[in-house]
């Protein structure tokens, strides 16, 4: 990730993990636009080569916290890819309900334009589209688009 495409959450606070010992996190960060589900960058000032933190329950507790005190309303995260975790990086996964909270910080779904294309114009149908197609076809975007992430 560089800078001119992250959108920094939060600055540096501390953690401490489930062994105990504190942790400092330089940064939280997510990209700019994405397509539904978000991955959470939680940067550390540390190496934490080989520790699987991502794991850590106590610690992603901490992270969770911070982020519901900058506004963040919903359930927790779980962990990234595990081929994106880092020696001083761990990527965690939010759910759906971040992406609100990701937009209002100016955080762009990309996915979105599509979802149009599938649900209809119900402009151009007066009597209005079948809202269950239009909730049955982002089921079908949300999972067609996490089988391309994965």
């Amino acid at each position: 990730m560089n800078n001119e495409t992250d959108i920094h959450l939060s600055g540096p606070f501390e953690v401490t993990d489930a062994a105990g010992r504190t942790r400092k996190i330089q940064a939280i960060r997510i990209f700019d636009e994405g397509y539904g589900i978000i991955d959470v960058y939680v940067d550390f000032a540390a190496s934490i080569q080989g520790e699987r933190l991502y794991q850590d329950a106590v610690l992603i507790q901490q992270i969770l916290a911070r982020l519901r005190l900058l506004g963040y309303v919903g359930p927790d995260f779980g962990h990234g890819d595990l081929g994106l975790q880092d020696d001083k990086l761990i990527v965690l996964e939010a759910p759906e309900e971040f992406n609100v909270f990701a937009a209002s910080k100016g955080w762009k779904n990309l996915a979105e334009e599509f979802t149009e294309d599938f649900t209809g114009d119900t402009e151009a149908d007066p009597a209005g589209a079948d809202s269950h197609a239009g909730s049955a076809s982002k089921t079908q975007l949300d999972a067609l688009l996490r089988k391309f992430k994965a």
